[in-house]
């Protein structure tokens, strides 16, 4: 029996942490949190990702695309929800490939963002100069570059501003609450 213990445990475990699903966490409660990040009438037909932002819990019917957090940040609690488009920024992102697009693409975020670099999606210390900001509720929006002509850069505006300039991930930020 205990040689049994000492091969299930780590197997279930490595089951685990691959399917994207946490221990201290039911299925159910990750496909609540990645439905929390859009209104219901998106969220409620959308596919919802694991954890890992590739195992399908659910699978949706509107095209819509939701996680119980931002998968490429390590940890990360925050969930959003993307349409088609960003999901494929977000695939990008993940892979560290170009991203271009000649529509918009939207995804909610109403539950808040991490802390996270302006000007470097890659960027991990808070502390290297970059200005680093943490949204509350808010949308981002990504369009063809040239689209965010005429757009703050400036993230403390007070209101919609572009973020990650300089990348092929620049998107419009558009806080939809009070800081």
């Amino acid at each position: 029996m205990e040689n049994l213990k000492k091969i299930l445990i780590p197997a279930i475990t490595l089951l685990l942490i691959s399917t994207g699903v946490q221990s201290s966490e039911s299925i159910a409660d990750i496909i609540a949190r990645a439905e929390s990040a859009a209104p219901s009438q998106i969220s409620k037909n959308a596919t919802i990702y694991g954890t890992d932002g590739q195992t399908v819990l659910r699978k949706g019917t509107n095209g819509w695309y939701c996680t119980p957090g931002v998968y490429i940040l390590p940890d990360d609690k925050h969930p959003m929800c993307n349409d088609g488009v960003w999901q494929k920024a977000m695939q990008a992102m993940a892979n560290g490939s170009d991203f271009s697009t000649d529509r918009i693409g939207i995804s909610y975020m109403l539950k808040g963002d991490a802390h996270v670099s302006n000007s470097n999606p890659a960027a991990t210390d808070p502390n290297n100069g970059d200005v680093w900001v943490q949204e509350g509720p808010h949308l981002m929006i990504v369009v063809p570059k040239e689209q965010l002509n005429g757009i703050s850069r400036d993230p403390y505006n007070g209101g919609p501003y572009v973020m990650w300039e300089n990348t092929p991930y620049a998107h419009i930020m558009a806080p939809i609450v009070n800081k």
